[in-house]
């Protein structure tokens, strides 16, 4: 699929969408999820969010005739319908404390959203080879189901930035992940059982521990629809 996108930052908080196709004005598609629509020097411009989780923002002269006006209709539509994102227990220790690989660095991560069902946690570290060997898998997993039920934060068990920048990188994640200086205080604070890595603990909103599904990511996907 062609691109025709302009990478940007989300801002946390957005409203939940479905991921339709969408069509440039030179002919160019991509299945995106309309998040929020702006009036930017007298132009309506949408945010996007990709499937792996990324935004991106499409002013309305970039898009053909019929989507521009999809575009212009949904402000009023979108806006009546928005409601705020389900609080859970991992808000207060999450939010403001995410990284997401940009570029070749970690950076802070600015589009992270609230999933609506399920949060996915990957107990994982650089210096481990179950891990590299699992994480390819993983990544091809999460670009493949990404939607708005679910979100997979890294838990890291590096030993310093350096090390869990490099992994991020080598293997190009495309989900958010905690702080290494917050990753000793989230596993004192939920204890979720983990007696060795790499382990894919998937926990209701209200902190309810579903178990370990780093075996049974074929049911995971079932689950996260």
């Amino acid at each position: 699929m062609k691109k025709f996108l302009i990478p940007i930052l989300l801002a946390p908080g957005i409203a939940f969408a479905t991921f339709e196709k969408w069509t440039s004005n030179d002919g160019r598609e991509a299945e995106l999820d309309l998040v929020s629509v702006a009036e930017v020097d007298g132009e309506k411009v949408g945010t996007f969010r990709m499937r792996n989780g990324r935004a991106v923002k499409i002013p309305a002269s970039k898009l053909i005739e019929e989507d521009a006006k999809r575009l212009d209709e949904w402000k009023s539509a979108g806006a009546a319908a928005e409601e705020p994102a389900e609080e859970s227990v991992f808000d207060d220790i999450l939010e403001g404390n995410l990284l997401r690989l940009s570029g070749k660095s970690l950076k802070k991560c600015e589009d992270a959203t609230k999933p609506e069902k399920l949060y996915v946690f990957y107990y994982t570290a650089s210096w481990c080879p179950p891990c590299q060997a699992f994480t390819p898998d993983l990544v091809k997993w999460y670009e493949e189901n990404k939607n708005d039920n679910f979100e997979l934060v890294l838990i890291t068990s590096d030993r310093d930035d350096d090390a869990m920048e490099g992994y991020a990188k080598k293997a190009k994640m495309p989900w958010p992940q905690l702080k290494l200086k917050d990753a000793g205080k989230f596993k004192e604070e939920f204890e979720h059982g983990v007696k060795g890595i790499p382990s894919l603990i998937v926990c209701e909103l209200d902190g309810t521990n579903l178990g370990n599904f780093r075996s049974r990511l074929p049911e995971l996907a079932e689950m996260v629809k």
